[in-house]
């Protein structure tokens, strides 16, 4: 049974009771210290309510929130990100490199097993490797979006960075690079690259998908599509006595305000996605606490620019300025977050600050509009997620504000709405004119916003680059920053490469957010993470 607060003016006296009585045999106490006592804080089941489902549990087949949420939990990488952005060990616990930063060693964490009972080695991870970079291996099944853009595409293609990965002792591991690559070490600690059993890859090939099975903290159990996703303790964990969980379940339930009502009984335990208008009475209830993900994400709106009028620049400059960013950032995000200029978040090295939004001008706007040949305006449609997101709160809401601006110029947009799955395969196939998006970092570098989301390389169905922004000035720009070791060098070219982004203008940018998050009073150590990913590791319940 799963432990619960006392909910003091939420609930009935009767209530109250009957969860007590039902959690008695749970509740955890406190050493002398003052500490709840280890073997206190195991047990339990924690509800996760979000706003959809995820997509897919094959990590290295996913790029989407929902399923790194889970997958993040059930897989482990080689490093790892902490709360500070700063890279620690995973399961490579030591690394070096050879003095032309071409050939990297690295050191494994011993003791380990998969879910399967198998064993993490060396072995394991040139299995992953081969099987994510070999379009000829057998296991090869999927898009394998980030690999690509990360490592120059796959093996037997031109730009493919890696010479090769072996192993060169039971736990000891060697990664040659073809050229110097700056964030290659941010790359082994992208969730996308857990590291899943090759036993269970050979036993359930396309289907691994529904059957993850990696050496993490929890272990599949269920999924209920649209509904829930259900993981049990790892007995077997390396990391001794945890996790402290019996089982961890992410729900779904679409609406915000569903979500926190479901809170507010009890139904689930921590919430992720809400309105920020909700969040002073949070605040305020018994029972209740409010929690913030640290800033790492952009939200924005994306032009198909390979679909007239969208392919002129004026056009999408003219958009820029017809749409009220800061009213929009006012009315839907309480205080919650900033005008955004740039495609980098602030919080990240080298995002410029000398960049200035476009202003909101009807006049100018129509101005450049008539200049491109389109003084009656148009129609066109708007593609929007019908769930929230840590960057869009309430996108059906900000879908209408931008509406109601366009209308003003002359533009007359149709919504389009659809569920999370749908919606990414429609934008990554271009179906869409125009559509609200956005991104969450999963390394703290400059090229994991710019590269997947704004190289040319990126615009093949099914795109990352759902701009289908193919400029080779700014894809210049971006690789050889990322092939440059200098830091200030890599910081001036990614200015000059923002800049050029501001001219062409492929998105409307709208906002940096800090996310609120909402939990029950019992739920103790859960911290948001900036990348949102969120480790249930050291997650307990009190009484």
């Amino acid at each position: 049974m799963k432990k619960k607060a006392r909910f003091a003016g939420i609930l009935s006296l009767v209530l109250v009771l009957l969860l007590a009585a039902c959690s008695g045999n749970n509740e955890a106490t406190t050493s002398e210290g003052g500490e709840t006592a280890e073997s206190d804080k195991q047990g339990g089941t924690l509800v996760f309510g979000r706003g959809a489902d995820s997509v897919g549990l094959d990590p290295i087949n996913v790029t989407d929130g929902e399923s790194i949420r889970v997958t993040h939990n059930v897989f482990e990488t080689l490093l790892e990100y902490d709360q500070n952005l700063e890279l620690q060990p995973k399961l490579a616990t030591e690394y070096s490199s050879s003095e032309d930063g071409l050939t990297w060693t690295f050191k494994l964490r011993e003791g380990v097993k998969f879910h399967d009972g198998t064993d993490f080695n060396a072995e394991a991870v040139v299995f992953n490797f081969d099987r994510w970079m070999d379009p000829e291996n057998p296991y090869h099944q999927g898009d394998f979006p980030y690999y690509p853009f990360l490592y120059g595409g796959f093996k037997g293609d031109e730009n493919h960075l890696i010479e090769h990965v072996k192993a060169t002792g039971d736990h000891e591991l060697e990664i040659k690079l073809k050229r110097k690559t700056a964030p290659f070490l941010s790359y082994l600690a992208i969730s996308m690259f857990g590291i899943a059993s090759p036993a269970a890859i050979e036993k359930y090939g396309d289907t691994l998908n529904e059957h993850p099975v990696g050496t993490g903290p929890f272990m599949f159990e269920e999924w209920s599509r649209n509904k829930t996703i259900t993981l049990a303790k790892n007995p077997e964990y390396w990391m001794e006595g945890k996790p402290y969980l019996d089982k961890l379940i992410f729900q779904v339930i679409p609406e915000n305000a569903a979500r926190l009502n479901a809170l507010q009984t009890g139904e689930i335990d921590v919430l992720d996605g809400m309105n920020a208008t909700d969040t002073s009475s949070v605040e305020n209830a018994d029972g209740l606490e409010l929690l913030k993900r640290p800033s790492f994400n952009i939200g924005y709106m994306a032009f198909n620019t390979e679909k007239a009028p969208f392919d002129n620049p004026l056009v999408r400059q003219a958009i820029n300025m017809a749409v009220d960013k800061d009213n929009i950032v006012d009315a839907f995000y309480n205080g919650l977050a900033d005008v955004a200029t740039s495609p980098l978040p602030p919080s990240l090295w080298s995002h410029d600050d000398s960049l200035e939004k476009y202003d909101y001008n009807v006049e100018e706007a129509k101005k450049l509009l008539k200049e491109a040949g389109f003084e009656n305006g148009f129609k066109t449609k708007l593609h929007t997620m019908s769930n929230p997101r840590p960057y869009m709160p309430e996108p059906m809401k900000i879908a209408e504000a931008i509406q109601s601006d366009l209308a003003k110029v002359g533009i007359e947009a149709e919504i389009v709405s659809m569920e999370w799955a749908t919606y990414l395969e429609d934008t990554k196939a271009g179906a869409h004119d125009m559509a609200l998006y956005g991104w969450t970092g999963v390394m703290a570098d400059p090229d994991n916003f710019l590269y997947p989301n704004l190289s040319k390389t990126n615009t093949n169905v099914p795109a990352q680059n759902i701009a289908f922004y193919k400029s080779d000035e700014f894809t210049a720009l971006i690789t050889e920053a990322r092939e440059t070791i200098d830091q200030d060098k890599r910081i001036e070219l990614y200015k000059q490469a923002q800049q050029l982004f501001q001219k062409d203008a492929p998105w409307l940018m709208l906002a940096y957010t800090t996310p609120p998050l909402a939990q029950m009073d019992y739920v103790e150590g859960y911290v948001p993470h900036p990348m949102s990913n969120d480790l249930f590791t050291d997650v307990y319940l009190s009484n």
